[in-house]
């Protein structure tokens, strides 16, 4: 049973699973407790002790479901695998000798082919060692992921490791034929490939491993980054923001119908009553002026970005009955409305943008263009009743940031509200501006989750109503 259960976290290791040792004891302790005759109850107690968060139990259930199928390799290590596929021992002490030599001759490269050929979980010890978690230290968002990895590979010795085999080539080619050195090669570079997808994985759960760890134990959905969720993950959160829109809508109802009675007004009832000595005394009610307020939503759709935008998008299409007039705009490099879309639908806006048929998504986000292009769009038509909504992370790519003209916005509407699904401890980091947008807004807030999110909206749906109150 410890064979098969190693050989299962190699390969849950394999597929960026990091599993600890206190999760491996943990994991047999439950095994001992349901036992092995139930394929179901040793699923079951596996995932309850090896699986963290709820994004990763599809991926866990997949792998269990591999390693005990019919065709399966049970393998725990790049011997076993190499075996598995029909090299023989003597082969295989062949390429010890060759990675052996190999690693000798190479100095610090020759500890990359150590590690592609030692125990399974090496890995995951060395992507927990403190050297890795301080070069991590500055990531605060998953866009920023491939960057990281690159700096984890340097550290780790991965990087070394494509160079280092490039250079065996030869010598694989001359120990075992042309056909089975290439054959050698190409599985050595597929177990590379699999190190850096652990790596990868490792690096893009940092920034909801800080969020976990800055907010307790709360893995909720509704409680958990924006771009940590999983699909169900993210139904629930949906869910949730149109309960939220259809609560703000009944208070906006109920303030509606009372403004439409009006508000008892003794005075001017006691006068009427004296015409008539009191009886009959009839009440007057004075009339409140109803003047709702406007909304404009500009959201960067970036891939950093993308899923807060999606959700913000969709909860001010459900809160349209708040305000007045509604208006959006989207964003990468160039500005586009969006108004007439989200009138047809808001699944039919969202397909539209997500598909890039609205503003190209493979361009580097340019705040300075799009909120030139905005000003120019809203500038004479601006007035206190208007309330302005950004969502982004601020990150210009080194273009211009605009933070000027989100200034002259700001001082021409009620307010302009920036929505960060950054930590502020990210701001003006490599090319975040959001320093200078923080001083040129009305106010900040974050939105890195549903909860973050809900409180943002109320926050503008009431300073929103003040706005127009204060006209």
């Amino acid at each position: 049973m410890l064979r098969i259960v190693s050989e299962l976290f190699g390969a849950l290791r394999r597929e960026g699973f990091e599993i600890s040792t206190v999760q491996a004891i943990d994991a047999l302790r439950a095994l001992e407790i349901v036992g092995l005759e139930d394929r179901a109850d040793v699923e079951s107690a596996l995932a309850l002790t090896l699986v963290e968060r709820a994004s990763d139990r599809a991926a866990f259930h997949r792998v269990f479901a591999m390693f005990f199928s019919p065709e399966a390799v049970h393998a725990s290590d790049l011997w076993g695998r190499l075996a598995a596929r029909g090299f023989s021992k003597t082969e295989l002490s062949m390429l010890r000798d060759v990675l052996d030599g190999a690693a000798e001759r190479s100095g610090a490269s020759g500890d990359a082919l150590r590690l592609l050929a030692g125990d399974p979980g090496e890995l995951d010890h060395l992507l927990r060692a403190a050297g890795v978690r301080r070069a991590l230290a500055p990531m605060h968002s998953p866009a920023a992921a491939g960057f990281f990895a690159q700096e984890v590979e340097r550290l780790v010795g991965i990087s070394r490791t494509a160079g280092a085999l490039a250079r065996i080539g030869q010598a694989l080619t001359d120990a075992f034929g042309a056909e089975r050195g290439d054959a050698l090669l190409v599985l050595l570079r597929d177990e590379l490939a699999g190190m850096r997808r652990r790596v990868r994985a490792h690096v893009e759960r940092e920034p909801d491993r800080k969020a976990r760890e800055s907010r307790g134990e709360d893995t909720r959905p509704l409680g958990a980054a924006f771009a940590s969720l999983d699909p169900e993950e993210a139904r629930l959160v949906r869910r949730a923001l149109r309960s939220l829109a259809e609560r703000l809508g009944g208070g906006a109802r109920l303030r509606s119908k009372r403004a439409r009675r009006g508000k008892f007004d003794a005075r001017a009832t006691i006068r009427r009553a004296m015409q008539t000595g009191g009886v009959p005394m009839v009440a007057v009610r004075r009339k409140r002026r109803m003047d709702a307020p406007r909304l404009i939503v500009v959201c960067d759709v970036s891939e950093s970005v993308r899923q807060a935008s999606r959700f913000m998008l969709e909860l001010v299409s459900a809160m349209q009955e708040l305000f007045t007039k509604t208006r959006s705009f989207v964003f990468v490099s160039d500005l586009a409305e969006t108004t007439a879309l989200f009138d047809v639908g808001p699944d039919h806006a969202l397909a539209e943008i997500a598909s890039g048929a609205v503003v190209g998504l493979t361009a580097s986000s340019h705040y300075g263009r799009a909120f030139a292009e905005l000003e120019r769009r809203l500038f004479g038509k601006l007035d206190r009743r208007d309330t302005i909504v950004v969502l982004g992370d601020g990150r210009t790519n080194h273009h211009a940031d605009g933070a000027e003209v989100v200034a002259r916005l700001r001082d021409r509407a009620g307010a302009l509200y920036w929505l960060s699904p950054e930590p502020a401890s990210a701001w003006g980091a490599f090319d975040s501006a959001m320093p200078r947008f923080a001083k040129a807004a009305t106010r900040v807030l974050p939105a890195r989750t549903a909860l973050e999110l809900e409180r943002a909206a109320r926050l503008i749906v009431r300073g929103a109503r003040s706005s127009v109150r204060s006209r």
